[in-house]
């Protein structure tokens, strides 16, 4: 029988009682000084969940987080972004995963649920997870740039996926999702296929982060979208929507649904206590007029 864990594994974790001393350490690694080197080691960039911020895995209860922190050359309150950006991608109909924002010392940490762990009366277990890098057989080199794709992801998950049919439409949402708010670090590292006691399925959203531009002409996601490369519009969205298993019609829905869900995107942030401030330094970020381009350059 397919079992989704490997037994042996066991994690060191921080407590949310000491997220004001991680706070600290990682204001202090961004300042080039020294901390504990236990700390250290766990604050460093990066995850199997993805990401380039400073995180460390926290427990609360029989539950795990990543927990992400601020740094001082942010521009904005970038964990309070983030989950509102997640909640709306929920909204959206995607499966993203759960976060919520813990407050210390005034700064906001953003606490990420692990999808990779599960708590047992032994300790904690974890599932296989495998990142699209692996799946597309790509790395970080530039010749390899042209296989980091959504529709080639597509391809790979009806191969992987236990539910090919449902796990496709659901990268389309996301992609669609991505392009409409500018999340255009979506590079393979930040998705993933996750091992369940029943096969393999695509792993909840992570790293969703809208990114503000002052180009007017072009967006472009990190990953190639459609017939016309990396380019973030309607048009292209839909050009090979086919390869996620979906009519032009019910492609358009999707689009449709999210663009709709996404209109009142300022008073969600609003409502989640992002400033005013912060909103309008994020706002060039979601539905941009190349959004909606109806057709490619000639």
């Amino acid at each position: 029988m397919l079992h989704p864990y490997n037994w042996a594994d066991r994690l060191d974790v921080f407590r949310t009682h000491q997220l004001a001393q991680l706070v600290a350490a990682a204001e202090a690694i961004d300042e080039g000084e020294r901390v504990p080197a236990r700390i250290f080691e766990q604050l460093e960039p990066g995850t199997s969940m993805g990401g380039a911020r400073p995180k460390a895995t926290i427990e609360d209860g029989n539950q795990l987080w990543v927990g992400k922190f601020p740094e001082k050359a942010d521009r904005c309150n970038l964990q309070r972004i983030e989950h509102a950006t997640l909640e709306l991608a929920r909204r959206c109909g995607i499966d993203a995963s759960n976060s919520r924002l813990e407050s210390v010392g005034g700064r906001d940490v953003l606490m990420v649920e692990r999808f990779d762990r599960e708590h047992t009366d032994g300790g904690y277990l974890r599932f296989g997870l495998v990142s699209a890098f692996t799946m597309l057989d790509v790395d970080e080199d530039y010749l390899d740039r042209e296989r980091w794709s959504y529709p080639l992801l597509a391809d790979e998950l009806r191969r992987w996926s236990r539910k090919p049919k449902d796990d496709c439409i659901e990268l389309f949402r996301r992609m669609v999702f991505n392009a409409a708010v500018n999340n255009n670090d979506d590079h393979p590292r930040n998705h993933a296929v996750r091992r369940t006691a029943l096969g393999w399925e695509l792993a909840p959203a992570y790293d969703l982060v809208p990114t503000p531009t002052v180009s007017l002409d072009r967006r472009d996601l990190a990953m190639t979208v459609g017939t016309y490369g990396r380019v973030a519009s309607i048009y292209n969205l839909l050009s090979q929507c086919r390869r996620f298993g979906l009519t032009n019609e019910a492609a358009r829905a999707v689009v449709d649904l999210i663009v709709t869900t996404l209109r009142s995107w300022r008073d969600d942030f609003r409502t989640s206590g992002i400033s005013s401030k912060d909103v309008d330094y994020i706002a060039p970020a979601f539905l941009p007029e190349t959004f909606f381009v109806d057709k490619p350059e000639s």
